[in-house]
């Protein structure tokens, strides 16, 4: 819930952001999509509709249509660097373009960066095609992907 929109936002509990997202799902509103292996789930990936997001940088253009963002990735620590943040990546690529997203916008870090790493690294993104647009701030890029 971290780049939703939430009432109350600093001070919401877990319990508070669960039930946010509860409802987003039970809504319709595309949330994201999930990794499974052997029978568990191993990652998530935060992917939707960019106005189904709290603002994400500041030249963000609201006026635009069919933008879909890549906001966040979660890989248990256990299972880092066996290529699921990667594989996570080209699923929310193909679920995007395939719920008819026009553009997908992310916002990743350089590997060097002390933060915002859950939004992924950069040159996992430029590997993919995306581009560099501008910055969000002074550690995230915004790259963007069109088809």
């Amino acid at each position: 819930m971290a780049w939703r929109h939430l009432e109350n936002r600093e001070h919401a509990s877990n319990d508070d952001r669960r039930r946010a997202m509860m409802a987003l799902i039970e809504a319709g509103t595309p949330v994201g999509i999930v990794a499974h292996a052997e029978g568990k789930t191993v990652g998530w990936c935060s992917v939707a509709p960019r106005e189904t997001y709290r603002k994400l940088s500041q030249e963000q253009d609201d006026s635009e249509a069919g933008v879909w963002s890549i906001v966040c990735f979660y890989v248990p620590r256990a299972s880092r660097g066996r290529g699921l943040a990667s594989a996570l990546l080209d699923a929310a690529i193909d679920h995007a373009f395939a719920k008819g997203a026009r553009i997908i916008e992310a916002y990743p870090v350089d590997r060097a960066s002390p933060s915002y790493r859950f939004m992924g690294v950069r040159e996992m993104f430029v590997a993919r095609g995306f581009h560099e647009v501008g910055m969000a701030g002074s550690r995230r890029h915004v790259m963007r992907l069109e088809r």
